[in-house]
């Protein structure tokens, strides 16, 4: 059984919600690129830039993520590093003045969905009284902080910390230390809920939470095995996480049904 924590520490993507794969050049980005750059670049090679773009950004976060402490990249880097480096100047220029809009758009989805549970675990934590935090990377946190929102569960975290504005990547420790600060609960007390082995698990291991805590994902699968991560519990989703609350601390309960 794992001891009581005193906050909690949880990944966006994969925990809070379902973050299905978006098409890597959506057509509304298309436009809205071919706007800023105002007939500098062609629509088809916009597209073909992006798409090109998504996996470049994504082998990058792969090779960062096993140094030492990765760091994310600052939104007009990630455009002049992976889609425009071969566009006229006067495009680029565009680009990096509404690097942070265009950061926005590629990182909302539509498709967002709170997966199962997950309100009632969060309720029922904050209930008896322990403090909670996102801790994620993302190319752009304001998207997923305007998403909480939107669900009615963000009232429920004391702090926000996405890696474009706090600066660590997860398995950064740092990144993690920052929200337990945030919260004044130290990470020793803390549990840290992630779906990967490879960012969530090597990051709450190298910080020294007090239990790392895998919630499966379609991402979890996709994931290498790393016999030197092992999770101090896996669950399936937020039902499993209220489970592990209960038999943890006791007097978490399962909330009543709210409006």
């Amino acid at each position: 059984m794992l001891h009581t924590p005193r906050a909690l520490l949880l990944d966006f993507g994969g925990v809070l919600v379902d973050a299905p794969p978006q098409p890597s050049a959506p057509p509304e980005l298309v436009r809205q690129f071919a706007r800023i750059v105002e007939g500098a670049v062609s629509d088809e090679q916009i597209a073909a830039d992006l798409s090109q773009g998504v996996r470049a950004y994504a082998l990058w976060r792969d090779e960062v993520g096993k140094t030492g402490d990765p760091i994310e990249l600052p939104h007009a880097q990630v455009w002049a590093n992976f889609v425009s480096p071969t566009w006229p100047q006067s495009a680029r220029d565009a680009v990096e003045r509404e690097a942070t809009a265009l950061a926005y758009a590629w990182t909302w989805r539509a498709e967002w969905e709170v997966r199962p549970g997950v309100p009632e675990a969060l309720r029922a934590a904050a209930d008896a009284g322990l403090p909670l935090a996102v801790v994620s990377n993302t190319l752009c946190g304001a998207a997923h902080r305007d998403y909480l929102a939107t669900t009615g569960l963000s009232d429920l975290f004391t702090a926000e910390f996405y890696s474009d504005e706090a600066g660590p990547r997860k398995p950064n420790p740092q990144l993690a230390l920052l929200a337990a600060d945030a919260v004044g609960v130290p990470i020793g007390d803390c549990w840290f809920i992630g779906d990967s082995l490879h960012r969530d698990i090597a990051c709450a291991r190298r910080a020294a939470a007090q239990a790392a805590i895998l919630m499966r994902s379609p991402r979890t699968d996709r994931e290498p095995p790393d016999p030197g991560l092992t999770p101090d519990a896996t669950i399936q989703d937020g039902h499993g996480l209220l489970e592990l609350l209960r038999q943890a601390c006791g007097t978490v309960h399962r909330p009543s049904a709210r409006t």
